[in-house]
């Protein structure tokens, strides 16, 4: 793809804040009086996974994303990289920086942390959207054996540092991200290039910070914790009291799209799509149509939208 391409628009400019440490973030921009959306990414991802749908939300919503710790380059230091740490920091950054009540858009563990978020600080969220969430694998499901295999290995720390080590020592950074995009794709053709490029250069940076395979550890291990108290968790959801955009990729070989069935049974108030020969991330695999699902969502959500328009930070709002 040309640099002159229409579909490849200007990169935000990188923002850092302190949240116990520096977390990094970009504001996509956005109508000042449009809802507020916060992108939150998932396990081994970065605020990156938004480059092709933010452009797309930009003309009629405001779009901010943020590195959680431990990934893109919000490195972990002295902090936690655990969902629930994560949270926290989520929970900081819209107090400080972004805004509440916001429009968490959140995927894959981002949706797990954004359904935390909103469980536990509802006055902060304004509504969720939760494309391939991670959630419980249900006995109607068919788990990926290759995902099956990697995150058993991902539990047992000693194992999953010698893979991870292996996996890093044996592939370039291109390779690395083209591996992560083929999983969790069901078509990484469809990705532009110029976000596979972004990817690229996020996978090549990281391989400079310390401990990155330790906060990737953490945090699955974490994320499998949270999963395994089903009944819990399944709890958190009904609580919810925000409307609810579930989105899906129904060929998602990470979170099976009878977990997300199961999950919109469990929860008839929500609003479920389902992205048909799309994967994990249909944020980049079909941006576009991730964009309409989610514009058109807001509109049957008025009461949703203006009060994430009206969101602005704790220090602001003092002001």
């Amino acid at each position: 793809m040309m640099a002159d391409d229409p579909g490849r628009h200007e990169r935000p400019e990188s923002r850092w804040v302190d949240i116990d440490g520096p977390v990094h973030y970009v504001d996509h921009g956005g109508p000042a009086d449009a809802p507020l959306l916060v992108c939150i990414h998932g396990l081994g991802g970065s605020l990156v996974n938004w480059a092709a749908l933010a452009p797309l939300l930009q003309p009629r919503c405001r779009v901010m994303a943020l590195d959680l710790a431990g990934f893109g380059h919000t490195q972990g230091g002295a902090r936690s990289t655990s969902v629930h740490a994560n949270q926290r920091l989520l929970d900081g950054f819209l107090r400080q920086v972004a805004g509440t009540p916001a429009i968490l858009v959140g995927n894959s563990m981002g949706g797990l942390i954004s359904i935390l978020q909103a469980h536990d600080s509802p006055g902060s969220v304004a509504g969720l959207v939760l494309i391939d969430p991670a959630l419980p694998v249900g006995p109607l499901a068919r788990p990926d054996p290759r995902v099956v295999a990697t995150f058993a290995a991902l539990a047992i720390p000693a194992v999953g540092r010698r893979l991870l080590a292996l996996r890093r020592s044996t592939s370039s950074a291109e390779e690395a991200a083209n591996d992560i995009l083929r999983l969790c794709c069901a078509d990484a053709s469809r990705v532009p290039e110029h976000v596979v490029e972004q990817h690229i250069e996020v996978a090549a940076q990281r391989r400079d910070y310390g401990d990155v395979d330790a906060e990737l550890l953490s945090a699955a291990r974490s994320l499998l914790w949270v999963l395994a108290d089903r009944a819990r968790y399944g709890a958190m959801q009904r609580a919810i009291t925000a409307p609810v955009l579930l989105l899906h990729g129904d060929r998602d070989r990470l979170v099976p799209i009878a977990s997300a069935r199961a999950t919109a049974k469990s929860n008839p108030s929500w609003r479920f799509e389902v992205a048909e020969g799309v994967g994990h991330v249909p944020q980049l695999e079909v941006p576009e149509w991730t964009a309409e699902r989610i514009l058109a969502w807001l509109l049957e959500n008025p009461q949703c939208v203006s009060a994430a328009a009206a969101a602005e930070p704790g220090w602001r709002a003092l002001g």
